[in-house]
């Protein structure tokens, strides 16, 4: 029960996180054709999972409830794109490339295949 707390508590300060730095992006940049702060919060979720994802894998330095705290919700709270590249690029190191490759298409083909299915079909309801 503790972790699914811990996981609860870092997606929430996770999502407040991402909302600060994803405005003040669409602030500095100012472009509105754009999405400078999802890229913003996508790169620098994916450096933080990289970070300390290796530092707690090489140095042990995180108890699995605080890797749940950041790792799992910070961090998804923050972006699940930071999981997204952590898990092909933990494939990819293993010399699993065709895995690591098929699960970058997949998730970019289906979930934009998705996306444009769901909204189409919100045309239709």
């Amino acid at each position: 029960m503790i972790k699914i707390l811990m996981v609860g508590a870092g997606g929430f300060a996770g999502s407040i996180c991402r909302y600060i730095i994803s405005d003040l992006s669409h602030r500095f940049f100012s472009n509105p054709f754009f999405p400078y702060g999802t890229i913003t919060v996508n790169v620098i979720g994916c450096l933080l999972i990289g970070l300390l994802g290796g530092l707690s894998e090489s140095r042990q330095i995180f108890t699995p409830e605080i890797r749940a705290l950041i790792l799992i919700g910070f961090l998804g709270g923050f972006t699940t794109f930071s999981t997204f590249g952590y898990e092909i690029f933990i494939v990819a190191r293993e010399g699993q490339f065709l895995p690591a490759l098929a699960n970058l298409l997949l998730h970019l083909i289906l979930g934009f295949g998705a996306v444009w299915f769901g909204f189409s079909l919100s045309k239709l309801i």
